[in-house]
Formats: C-alpha cells, sequence, structure tokens
C-alpha cells in the first residue's frame, strides 16, 4: 500500500521542480528606430541567431549584415551595427540658401515660398526619400502679370522699360505726365504684388509759392514769382560756406517745393599751439592762415601715449562750424612750444598703432 503514496510524491516534487525553473528565452532585440526588426518575432529560443538589416532610408556601417545570437542568460550578443541615414543632394540653385551644406539627409523637408509678386508653380514641399531623391523638383516662382495702366485724362503714361502687348509684369513701373501746365495728383505707378495696377492720377492746376532765401546763402537765376510744376530755383552759399543737399529745388506737384539745401558753416581750429595734419600737409598751427576749416573736412591732432612715449594722429571733422578737440590732446605750454617743441608728441616717433579708446 505504500509505493503508490512515494510515487505521487516523487511526481508532485518534479512539477513543482519545473515551475520554478523555466527554460530561458530571449525577446525582440532592443536597438533602435534605424535597425530594421519589426519583422522579427517577439520570442526566440536559446541559440537562435538573428540578421539585422537598417531600414529603408538608412545605410550599414558593415559591408556583411551581422548576426546576433540568444544566449543561456536570456540576452543577445552584441552587434556592431550602425545605420547612418541616406543623403539627397540639395539643389544646385538653393545652396546659397543652405549655409554651405550641399546634401540633406533622409526626411529632411524642404519648404519653398515665393517672394511677394511671384506666384508658384509646383509642389510647396519636397521629403527627401529612402532612395536618396526628393519627393518633388523645386518650384517655379513666376511674376505676377497685370493689365496695362490706364492713362490720366489730360495726359499720359511714361513706361520705366518698353512693354509689348497688353500686360505688364509685377515691379514694373511708370511715371504719369499732364499736358503742361497741369500736374497729377500723384506721379508714379506700378504693377502691383495682388496683381492690380496704380489709379490713374487727376491732372490739375499747381502752383508753388514765390521761392525764399536760405541762410548764408542767394537764389540764382531765378524770378521772384509763383512758380508752376516743375519749374526750378538754384542756390549758391556765401564765400567758404558749404552746399549740403541739392542745389536745385523743384516745384512739386504738391504744390510745395522740394526740400531747400543748407549752408553749412566753416570751423576754426581751436588751439593755440601745436602742430596738425590738414589738407595733405602737416602743419603747425600758427601756420594754418587763416584759421579755416570746411564743412566735412578733416583735420588730425596728435596725442600722446604715455606708457609707450610716443605720438598717434586722432581726426576730428568740422562739422556746420563745430570741430571737436580730442580729449587725448594736451595743448603745449609757451615754454614747451617754443624751447622744446620736438618732444611734443607730433615731432617724436610714432607709435605702431594707436591706443584702444577709453570707455
Amino acid at each position: 500500500m505504500m509505493a503508490p503514496v512515494f510515487a505521487l510524491v516523487l511526481l508532485s516534487q518534479a512539477a513543482l521542480y519545473t515551475l520554478v525553473t523555466p527554460v530561458k528565452v530571449c525577446g525582440r532585440p532592443p536597438f533602435t528606430d534605424e535597425i530594421n526588426i519589426s519583422s522579427l518575432k517577439r520570442v526566440f529560443e536559446i541559440g537562435e541567431e538573428v540578421t539585422l538589416t537598417c531600414e529603408p532610408g538608412y545605410l550599414p556601417s558593415t559591408a556583411t549584415p551581422p548576426r546576433i545570437t540568444c544566449t543561456a542568460t536570456g540576452e543577445w550578443t552584441q552587434s556592431n551595427l550602425g545605420c547612418s541615414p541616406k543623403m539627397c543632394p540639395i539643389p544646385k540653385p538653393l545652396q546659397p540658401f543652405a549655409k554651405g551644406r550641399t546634401e540633406a539627409p533622409f526626411k529632411s523637408v524642404l519648404n519653398y515660398t515665393c517672394d511677394d509678386g511671384y506666384v508658384m508653380l509646383g509642389a510647396n514641399e519636397s521629403s527627401c526619400l529612402h532612395d536618396g531623391t526628393w519627393s518633388h523638383p523645386p518650384p517655379l516662382c513666376k511674376a505676377v502679370i497685370c493689365p496695362l495702366p490706364k492713362p490720366p485724362r489730360d495726359g499720359r503714361i511714361v513706361h520705366d522699360k518698353p512693354v509689348t502687348g497688353t500686360t505688364t509684369i509685377y515691379g514694373q513701373g511708370w511715371t504719369y505726365e499732364c499736358n503742361p501746365p497741369k500736374a497729377p495728383s500723384h506721379e508714379r505707378g506700378s504693377c502691383m504684388a495682388d496683381g492690380s495696377t496704380t489709379e490713374p492720377p487727376v491732372c490739375q492746376e499747381v502752383s508753388c509759392s514765390i521761392p525764399t532765401k536760405i541762410p548764408n546763402g542767394i537764389i540764382t537765376f531765378a524770378l521772384m514769382r509763383p512758380h508752376s510744376y516743375k519749374e526750378k530755383v538754384k542756390y549758391a552759399c556765401n564765400e567758404h560756406y558749404t552746399l549740403d543737399g541739392e542745389a536745385e529745388i523743384q516745384c512739386q506737384n504738391t504744390g510745395n517745393w522740394s526740400s531747400k539745401p543748407v549752408c553749412r558753416a566753416p570751423c576754426t581750429v581751436g588751439i593755440k599751439r601745436g602742430r596738425i595734419f590738414y589738407n595733405a600737409k602737416k602743419l603747425w598751427i600758427s601756420d594754418l592762415k587763416p584759421n579755416r576749416v570746411l564743412h566735412r573736412e578733416p583735420v588730425v591732432f596728435y596725442c600722446l601715449n604715455k606708457a609707450e612715449k610716443c605720438g598717434y594722429p586722432v581726426a576730428s571733422v568740422c562739422n556746420d562750424g563745430t570741430l571737436p578737440i580730442p580729449e587725448c590732446f594736451e595743448e603745449p605750454s609757451k615754454l614747451e612750444y617754443n624751447l622744446r617743441s620736438k618732444s611734443l608728441p607730433s615731432e617724436i616717433r610714432m607709435c605702431a598703432a594707436s591706443p584702444p579708446a577709453s570707455p
């Protein structure tokens, strides 16, 4: 009666042993997205091998596809496979915008836009495909077309460039002219980005007031009377003053004159002792006769680099009667100027480079 009971105990022990010591297996290999494991099964037996390949659009780092093996510990052997993205050549017309790059990696996207006034012909987006080609060729940007403008009543149009046919393109411009003595309410027109043209102006009588004088200047070759559209008046400056702006002003279509010029004053070099460089000459200030520098003319002063014991030049420019003296310039005393003039910054060795500006 005891033998069956013993056999039952042995079977129970064997079943218990099977439950607590399962056979090891391997799951899917844990690799990056660039390696293709999507077609592999989920569980592998010990000793099973798997050949690794790259996903489409990626190139393997090894010539022969590597194999990995499921080991008794439930882990895979190591693999040295690396996958790099395929490259698409950037179209040559776009390379100046690609910051020196000539290729773009797989999955890159090019977005295209056209400037205002241009219409896109083709796709506005292109993707780098797995075979190293682009999904779409670069589009063309074609200029917007406008109908020819209408001339003003009692006037005409003068195109900047010759036109043919019944249309013009974006950016083309023209000038409106009226039969004298009338003036157009606006003088310029163009083909605009939305495909429309500027509305024609109204031709109207225009008169500008009697021209006025400018400080330190005179009006030349003009009658002191009201002037019609496009009539001109010319200005000049008094002696030693410099004309700043256009010498001629014109009566505009608004009934106002164009901007009058300004007569800028000369400057006096405000030092009593020292040497300067002016008008391509190095001269003592006492030899500058008369002491006068015209507007916008430069004057060079000499400063001392005390650490290096050398001199260096600093330029200043006359601006409408004002000539700033550089802060580094130190005017010598009468004793230095008369008895030790050869030790002045203008006379000693010139520095190799000027010192940096003070903060």
